[in-house]
């Protein structure tokens, strides 16, 4: 029942970009069409899933027995670091259009805070192997979520009549602001 809670709790009531507000450069970026918000969706959760178990590993057999805990930040960068430059690779030879239209938004996971943030928070929670699993997943599964709601409704919007200044970033803003709102009522779930 804890890890159901951890689960909902991290998808929906702490959702990383609507909640914390990390992610949102890819999360504004990518989610022009709804086909390139499932691809960045499901490559942050492969790099944030895995970094998060590589991460968590790392610092339980390493950083904390030897007393390096001050090269945490720097250990956990160049880990997501080399995974984003695999998954890069994949993408690259076996799903180009999607390697395409991704463009400079797939090495910006590298550098995207998000990823940072979960593997930093899974450790300094002092959440055990299992809860991290679970925690990492269930916060790249609602980075996954909320990007592809929000690209059908740019989707929507572009074709919508729209008044001239509101076009574009503003009235993509204008509808994070209330998808945000939205996930906030679910502030009471857990």
């Amino acid at each position: 029942m804890e890890l159901f809670a951890l689960f909902i709790g991290s998808t929906l009531v702490s959702n990383i970009i609507l909640s914390q507000f990390l992610g949102i450069c890819s999360f504004i970026g990518v989610s022009r069409k709804s086909s390139s918000a499932v691809g960045m969706g499901g490559a942050v959760v492969f790099v944030i899933v895995l970094s998060t178990m590589i991460t968590w590993v790392i610092d339980r057999l390493v950083l904390v027995p030897f007393g390096l805990l001050f090269m945490r930040t720097l250990t956990f960068i160049l880990v997501i670091a080399s995974l984003v430059q695999f998954v890069e690779m994949f993408m690259k030879r076996f799903m180009p259009p999607l390697y395409k239209s991704l463009g400079v938004y797939l090495p910006l996971i590298t550098t995207n805070c998000a990823v940072l943030a979960v593997a930093l928070l899974s450790v300094e929670h002092g959440m055990d192997f299992v809860s991290t699993v679970v925690y990492s997943f269930a916060i790249s599964f609602g980075y996954a979520v909320v990007i592809y709601l929000f690209s059908t409704i740019r989707e929507r919007l572009d074709v919508a009549t729209t008044p001239r200044g509101f076009k574009g970033a503003p009235i993509a803003l204008i509808t994070a602001t209330m998808m945000a709102l939205g996930f906030f009522g679910f502030l009471g779930l857990v």
